[in-house]
């Protein structure tokens, strides 16, 4: 499996977006977005971590990107690159303020990315931030997910083999967050051919990979 190789420059992909992209994204937001122009957050409270949980690894790359993704309306995603990170700060993962945010926690375990596509090549990445406090994803998953437009996590070049496009800056994109424990996951939705439309439907195709990615998570970070 060839590995997915994070692009420089994704941070201008926040300003070319009509502003009705950001009340779409803002209804899958999870963790907890109200739709509608108030955009208050309901923040979950989470558990202090013991030590053992602080220090525990993060989930096995090959655990939480399975090679093949099953939607429920039939459909398949199939992986095309993933990789675990050397740090969860990387220029070309992440934009300023995110590095930041994680900069002010109490730490960051690792960031692993995937790559996948479905049927007819759109393209669909997943990042997971593993932290080392719980209350860290919660405060990353508010912040993010109260700037629905402001995209802070880089999407990935497809591997040559693919037979994905290298879709330009300027592409349509939407986002999405869960969090899981210690683990944020986010992720990113793009047409095959950068299209600037149908986020909704963009939105619902993204949605079941997010949602089984953040599932493997979470019974990760639940098991004894």
């Amino acid at each position: 499996m060839s590995d997915a190789t994070p692009v420089g420059g994704f941070r201008k992909r926040a300003w070319v977006l009509n502003v009705t992209l950001g009340l779409v994204v803002a209804a899958v937001v999870f963790f907890v977005l109200r739709s509608g122009t108030d955009e208050s957050v309901d923040v979950p409270k989470a558990a202090a971590p013991s030590p053992s949980v602080a220090d525990r690894p993060m989930i096995g790359l090959a655990d939480v990107f399975p090679d093949q993704v099953t939607d429920p309306a039939g459909g398949t995603y199939t992986k095309v690159g993933a990789v675990a990170l050397k740090s969860c700060t990387e220029p070309d993962s992440v934009g300023p303020l995110l590095a930041d945010y994680i900069a002010q926690g109490k730490g960051c375990v690792g960031e692993q990315v995937a790559l996948y596509k479905d049927a007819k090549n759109n393209q669909f990445n997943l990042a997971v931030f593993t932290m080392k406090d719980p209350m860290d994803t919660v405060s990353l998953v508010t912040r993010l997910g109260s700037a629905p437009m402001d995209y802070q996590v880089g999407a990935q070049a497809p591997p040559p083999a693919s037979g994905l496009k290298t879709l330009p800056p300027d592409s349509g994109m939407v986002q999405a967050f869960t969090g899981q424990g210690r683990a944020m996951v986010v992720g990113l939705g793009q047409w095959s051919d950068g299209a600037t439309r149908d986020y909704q439907r963009l939105v619902e195709r993204l949605t079941p990979l997010l949602n089984s990615v953040s599932e493997r998570v979470a019974r990760y970070e639940t098991s004894p």
